[in-house]
């Protein structure tokens, strides 16, 4: 749960001004991994600067500060500096300006997510702790096992455009994969950013892993990952849980549908050698 900037022991905020220096602060408006999530301005620069003090946001803090340490694709934002004090563990990262990217139909955000993946889908994973794919999402199968970094949260509040290209931010969930499951996570988001889910498997399908992927473990990912959704919605009002519900939801039902109708064209191919 994230509180206020001024609720920092006085401790935290003068090692981050003897950083950054004097200036102002903007929390962030999204996300909910640290308890403290802003952006610091002062006459040394501009930071994005993370801090978490509960057992579980140091954890995941630690955990992302690890991995953008050790990630080596220009996506990620570096590292400025980091310390701990009275408790807490604070993060500066570097603070990438630029609106979030726009995954719409014949959006140019596409492009630059389309070339992200790219990078990503051949970025091995860095020699650091990880999730696995059963402890990040709730579910397992033999081909979601790989050695590929794999983000699984590219949701349009984690792409920002700047003028430097795109950047990803908030590693807290990288995962150890094959690199087809990142294609697979982002579908809902290409659904919820107004894509049929056909249209959003036919944007995916230019990228060699998903054509390597048998369509049946496809439908399997599909179907347990909206069974997940779907559960969590039924216990929460979060907005953004019911929308993953529909959007998880209607991909499971179109991949049920496309494997039915494969199904009846095979029959009616083996029914039509069959025949005198």
């Amino acid at each position: 749960m994230r509180i206020d900037w001024d609720e920092l022991p006085e401790a935290v905020t003068t090692e981050i001004a003897d950083r950054v220096g004097e200036g102002h602060v903007i929390p962030a408006t999204a996300g909910d991994h640290a308890e403290i999530a802003a952006t610091v301005t002062g006459c040394r620069g501009k930071v994005f600067v993370k801090a978490a003090h509960t057992d579980l946001g140091v954890r995941s803090l630690r955990f992302e500060l690890r991995v953008s340490e050790a990630v080596s694709t220009s996506h990620s934002p570096a590292v400025e500096w980091y310390f701990e004090a009275a408790g807490w563990l604070v993060v500066g990262f570097e603070h990438c300006d630029g609106p979030h990217a726009d995954l719409s139909p014949a959006s140019p955000g596409l492009h630059l997510l389309g070339e992200a993946l790219t990078v990503l889908g051949d970025q091995p994973a860095p020699d650091v702790p990880l999730f696995d794919p059963k402890a990040r999402l709730g579910f397992e199968h033999p081909a979601m096992a790989g050695d590929t970094l794999v983000h699984t949260d590219l949701c349009p509040a984690n792409l920002i455009v700047t003028p430097r290209g795109l950047r990803i931010v908030d590693w807290a969930m990288a995962t150890r994969a094959a690199p087809w499951v990142e294609l697979a996570a982002v579908m809902p988001w290409l659904i919820g950013s107004g894509h049929t889910p056909q249209q959003a498997e036919e944007w995916v399908a230019g990228h060699p892993a998903w054509a390597a992927t048998d369509p049946d473990v496809m439908t399997f990912f599909a179907t347990r990952n909206a069974d997940k959704w779907s559960a969590k919605a039924h216990t929460t009002h979060l907005p953004w849980m019911r929308d993953l519900a529909t959007w998880t939801g209607q991909w499971a039902a179109y991949r049920r549908q496309k494997d039915l109708a494969t199904l009846c064209r095979n029959l009616g191919k083996a029914q039509a050698t069959t025949r005198p």
